[in-house]
Order: C-alpha cells, then sequence, then structure tokens
C-alpha cells in the first residue's frame, strides 16, 4: 500500500513541466523573441536623428538650468555662512 503511495508521488513529479534551460526549452524561447523582434517597427534615420536632437538639446537646458541654480544656492549660502 506504502509503495503505490510512493510509486504515485514519483509518477505525478515526472509529469511536471520540464525545466526552463532544457535545448528544446531554449529554442522555443529564441523562436519567439525572433517573432517579436519581426513585430517591431524602427524608427527611420530622420526620426531618430530628430529625437536624439531634442534629448541632447533638452539635456544641455537642464544641465544649465540646474547649474546655474546651484551656483546660485551656493553662492547665498556662502554669504549667510560668511
Amino acid at each position: 500500500m506504502a509503495a503505490s503511495i510512493k510509486s504515485k508521488k514519483t509518477n505525478s513529479l515526472k509529469t511536471e513541466e520540464p525545466s526552463p534551460f532544457s535545448p528544446a526549452e531554449i529554442k522555443k524561447f529564441v523562436e519567439e523573441v525572433k517573432a517579436e523582434f519581426l513585430k517591431i517597427v524602427w524608427p527611420d534615420k530622420k526620426m531618430t536623428l530628430g529625437l536624439t536632437g531634442i534629448v541632447v538639446v533638452l539635456t544641455v537646458v537642464l544641465s544649465l538650468y540646474l547649474g546655474s541654480v546651484d551656483l546660485l544656492l551656493g553662492k547665498l549660502l556662502g554669504l549667510f555662512l560668511r
């Protein structure tokens, strides 16, 4: 009786999902990634350069703003600490 319960437990363990690191699962994952990459709509060169320019300009403007605020607050704090 105990042997049949033990064999049922081992049989149920064998029916679990395969390891995600098995070669078949890795191949399936790579194929799914390829399928998803085919769905991506990549921007053209003009759009990429335009968006890159916006990012560079905003970075420069924000760094100038934050640098000037830091400089101003540093000067004000220096006046108060004297």
